[in-house]
């Protein structure tokens, strides 16, 4: 009886080892990071090749380049002193995007007026940023690459993977946010 104990203690100690852990079958040597990031500077190359013929055309036009990446020129400026939206400000705007065509995705009609606490929503990067740069009163008309725009993902309607879009941008009114 008590070599039946024994064998079935030995059996259980030693027969119920974990399992070693298996080496990997495959390892990354990070040629999909690699070759993400060279299919991105090729697009970004091709999208500022046609946001560049674009502003060729437009010789009488005054554009200006963002220090994040997209182009713009004021259809209206305002040129006395007045306040740029900051963080928590509400800015009123009227806005609509076009393809690079100048076809109108959507008109400002169907976007309707905009109320946007600066940096608190939801809003596509680059309209995000020139908006920073207006003064209530001006109206500025922005070229955005895809990735200041809606991405690789599209709006999932009308705007599709990676398209460049231009945005005309007019700011009624900016509410400052209340210190307190």
């Amino acid at each position: 009886m008590n070599r039946i104990i024994l064998l079935i203690l030995a059996i259980f100690l030693f027969g119920c080892k974990s399992p070693e852990a298996r080496p990997p079958i495959s390892q990354s040597s990070g040629t999909f990071i690699k070759e993400s990031a060279e299919r991105n500077k090729k697009l970004f190359e091709r999208e500022q090749k046609q946001i560049e013929s674009i502003i060729s055309t437009q010789e009488e036009t005054e554009f200006q380049t963002s220090k994040s990446g997209f182009w713009y020129y004021y259809n209206t400026k305002i040129e006395e002193e007045s306040v740029h939206p900051k963080f928590g400000d509400i800015v009123n705007f009227n806005y609509n995007i076009k393809d690079l065509n100048g076809k109108i995705i959507y008109s400002e009609t169907e976007l309707k007026t905009q109320n946007y606490a600066m940096d608190q929503q939801e809003l596509f990067t680059g309209l995000r940023e020139g908006l920073k740069l207006m003064k209530a009163g001006e109206t500025v008309t922005f070229l955005f690459p895809s990735q200041k725009a809606y991405g690789y993902y599209g709006d999932e309607d009308r705007i599709g993977t990676n398209i460049p879009i231009i945005c005309e941008v007019t700011i009624n009114m900016i509410t400052q946010k209340e210190t307190d």
